[in-house]
Parts: structure tokens; sequence; C-alpha cells
């Protein structure tokens, strides 16, 4: 671990040398595939000769080249053999994404993700004594893939756990005939009352789902928090979903001074980041783990030819989409998440959003990471704890201005609604100036519409869609009304029925 940490040291210390022998490492090895082949990669020189290439592409405009792997034929994208895809299934498409896995984004950059992200906590943690216990991994579901007797599709972490190497499972909980199993419902009360007799030490997973198991445990156990029944827990490494909302839920339930949260970023695509700094709010971005980056200002979404940009020219503060070419096989892929850098040498990232998840009806450019700063305020001031949201547009009208509508469940309810809101939307202005422009004086936009939903809405939304579990979650913006008029519809149904 102490040599690992030397190296993340130098591409911190040289990150555009690091990014330019990635670049050319990957230009290199995918020359003499079909999608090599059909863009002249063997003519490739420069940075600027690989844009002009390659254009920026979704999955969409990729999947006649996944459908081509999943019908089992090879060197497409990558050279080596390929037999698995990481399903990403988000609730904003009705169709999954099917991420092809190699074998060299698989030990490269996934699973050296996690082993960083153990460099970079014994450095700052050296007397700590994670492996004395079980780690708790939370993990999706995968299934056989028809071309392939040994290839299988499923979550990501389904994929990471069914590849473990010996010296993690050795020490990882629960078995893998219970962590692989989809439905999610069972899989809880199973994993429940397997791991409640085990000391955990460590767990890592999606927030979430995480907030769910510990909550069935202490209900099954009769305990008034989670370290009653692991007094030896130490670290959750969490990600896929910001922790912003879920901070106080975990205090309340590992109520331990000592207990630390590391923040991961790894998506279907690949490891991007980890967070680097203990307590800190954003992470260290991850360069050399076959990944390439490039960074498309959100000023450039929508235009034809969108421009990008390299390390070197990214403006602090600023939103970015990430363009990234990868080990995996995606070469100037467009992932669909913001970014906003916090440093420069070392690159330190925030997820800010999805770059489909925001509200921009009236100009406002609101990004998820506003929203769930101002819903943590409007938490704190009124002693709320939230347990999921999402919100969307109220359209303007001939009578009546816009507005946001805002669905909220609370585990715990605020002691004023009116002062939440208040406090939700000054924050919103506070941190936001086009929001603040729009709500000036009620012209464009009025005070905020809070709903508060029955407890175990948003679960029941997602089990109606067939979303439960893995990488699913609430889609916390939207620019349309889709998603909360799902919602509403629901409650009015069963409102009826009962």
């Amino acid at each position: 671990m102490k040599k690992r940490y030397h190296q993340i040291e130098l591409f911190m210390k040289y990150p555009a040398e690091v990014q330019r022998e990635v670049f050319r490492s990957l230009i290199d090895q995918a020359t003499l595939t079909r999608f090599g082949l059909e863009h002249n990669f063997s003519k490739i020189k420069s940075l600027e000769g690989y844009k002009k290439a390659v254009p920026i592409r979704n999955y969409e405009a990729y999947k006649p080249y996944i459908d081509l792997l999943r019908e089992g034929q090879q060197n497409v994208l990558w050279p080596s053999k390929l037999k698995w895809f990481a399903k990403s299934s988000g609730t904003t498409d009705a169709r999954s994404k099917f991420i092809p896995v190699t074998k060299e984004a698989l030990e490269e950059c996934h699973y050296k993700g996690g082993k960083d992200l153990l460099a970079l906590y014994y450095t700052h943690n050296p007397t700590a004594t994670l492996y004395n216990g079980k780690n708790l991994v939370l993990g999706g579901a995968s299934k056989p893939n028809e071309f392939s007797e040994d290839g299988y599709t499923g979550d990501l972490s389904a994929i990471i756990i069914r590849n473990l190497p010996f010296w993690v499972e050795l020490r990882r909980t629960p078995s893998k005939d219970i962590a692989l199993m989809d439905n999610w419902e069972e899989k809880i009360e199973r994993i429940a009352h397997t791991t409640m007799e085990e000391d955990i030490y460590m767990m890592s997973g999606v927030p979430s789902w995480m907030m769910v198991l510990l909550k069935r445990i202490v209900e099954i156990k009769g305990a008034e928090n989670i370290l009653e029944v692991w007094p030896n827990l130490q670290l959750f490494w969490h990600g896929g979903v910001s922790f912003k909302p879920y901070r106080e839920q975990f205090k309340k339930l590992i109520p331990s001074a000592t207990m630390n949260y590391v923040e991961t970023y790894n998506a279907s695509e690949g490891f991007f980041g980890i967070q680097d700094r203990m307590g800190a709010d954003d992470m260290l971005l991850m360069l050399d783990y076959g990944i390439f980056y490039e960074f498309m200002p959100m000023s450039e979404y929508a235009t034809k030819n969108p421009r990008t940009v390299g390390l070197e020219d990214i403006q602090l503060g600023e939103n970015y989409a990430i363009v990234i070419s990868t080990n995996g096989g995606l070469f100037r892929y467009i992932v669909g998440d913001t970014v906003r850098f916090t440093s420069k040498y070392p690159f330190r990232i925030q997820v800010s959003g999805r770059t489909k998840h925001y509200i921009n009806a009236f100009g406002e450019e609101l990004m998820v990471d506003n929203a769930d700063v101002a819903i943590n305020a409007a938490c704190a001031a009124t002693g709320a704890t939230v347990a999921d949201y999402t919100a969307a547009p109220v359209f303007m009208t001939d009578s009546s201005t816009g507005a946001h509508e805002w669905l909220i469940e609370f585990d715990k309810q605020p002691s004023d609604t009116n002062t939440f809101k208040k406090v939700l939307d000054d924050k919103l202005k506070e941190q936001n100036s086009d929001y603040d422009a729009k709500r000036s004086f009620n012209f464009i936009l009025q005070e905020p519409v809070v709903r508060i939903l029955p407890k175990g809405t948003f679960y029941q939304w997602l089990k109606s869609k067939d979303k439960i579990g893995g990488q699913n979650k609430v889609p916390r913006l939207c620019n349309e009304r889709k998603f909360v008029d799902e919602i509403l519809q629901m409650l009015t149904s069963v409102q009826r029925s009962a």
C-alpha cells in the first residue's frame, strides 16, 4: 500500500504527463479493433487528430457496437476477450444500458480503485484494524450471457464480487449466493439475518440501500443503533448517490466519533475518484486507471460540435460533463455525470449532478448539488431527516407563473413545514444566482411547492417500475414532470383504492 501511495503521488505531481501516456496507450492497444480501423487509429498522432477522427458519443450512438459484442463478436472495441457487461439501469430510461467490462477495466481500474482506497485510508489512519473483522459488501445481481458460458451481465458490483481475489473473499460477507440474489426484498432480509451476528469492521455500498439494511438489522435485534450490533464498525465507503442527504441518518444509526466515511466515484464505465482526505467533501481524480479524460463545459452540451478541455484548461467551480476514453473500449464517451473541480494540482472533483438531472425550465440552471445542500440546510433548521426526494418544474399558465415542486419523504418530519420551505428556498437563492434572479419578486418563479409523501412512497414507486436495488435510484431533479406526475398519480390511486 505504501508503494502504491507513492505512485498516486506521482500522478498528483505530473497529471498531464500521466494522462498523455494513458491516451497513447489506449490508441495503440485499440488500433486493430473494428472501431480503431474504422476511425484510423493508426494515423492518430495527437489529441487534436483524435478529436477530429472520433466524435463524442452517448450510449445510443455506441449501441450498434455493443450489440455486436452482446451477440458474441470480439475485437470490436477492445482487443482482449470480452465476457462481462455492466447493466446500468437508472430510472430515467426505460431501457437498460449494457456497458462492456474488459479484463483490463476490471483489474486496472475497478479493482485498482478499491486497493487505492485502502492505500489512501491507511496512509491517513495507520493504526486502523479493518481486516481484524469482516467487510460487508452490498452488491447487485447478475445472470449468464447467452453467447458465453463463462460470461454474464449484471450490476457492476455483481461482476466485481464474482471476480474478487481470494484475500478479499476471506473477509467479505455475505456469501455469494446471498450477495448476488436478484430479489431485493428477500435479499435485504437474508443479509440482515446473516450478517447481524458477524463482527463487521467495514461496509461498502449505495447509501440508500445500506440505510434500508441497517435499519432492518436494528429492528430485528431490538437495538438503539448499529453499534450495539457491530461495536467495531470503523468505515463505510460509499458511492452511487450523493451522501449529503443521508449523512445525518447515518450519524444517528452509527453514533461514533471515530466512524469514517469515504466517498468513491465508481461508475459502470470506470472508477473515477476517491476521497483522499478524511472529512473532505471532494474526491481525488484518479489519473492512471486506463481512462483518458476530457471535460465539456455545460454551455457546450447542447451544441452540434461541443468543445472539450483537458485538465490544464479546466476552471475551478465550473460544471463539466465528463467525456472518457477507456480500457473498456469506450472512446470519447459521454458518461452523463457533471462534475465541478475544487482544486488543481492535485485535481479534485465533486459530482454536481447529471447531464439529464437538472431543472432549467426557466433559465435557473438548478443542479443536484444545489438541491442537496439546500435540503440539508432546511433539515438542520427544522430538525428534520429526509429519506428521499425529487423535484420538477411547475410550468407557467396563462394565469400563474412557474415554480418548483418538491416531493419529499421524511424519516423525521420538520418541526415547521413553512420554515423548511423558506430555508430551502433561501439556500437555493444563496447558492445559485440564476435561481435567485428568477425568484425575484415572484416574476418568473414562485416560492417552492413542498409535498410531504407517506413513508415508503419512493420504494413502492421504484418497485412498480421493477427498479429495486442495485444502482437504481430516485432521480433528484428532472426538467420535465414525468416522474413527479407518476408518483402523484400512484398516490392518488392508492388513496382511491383505500
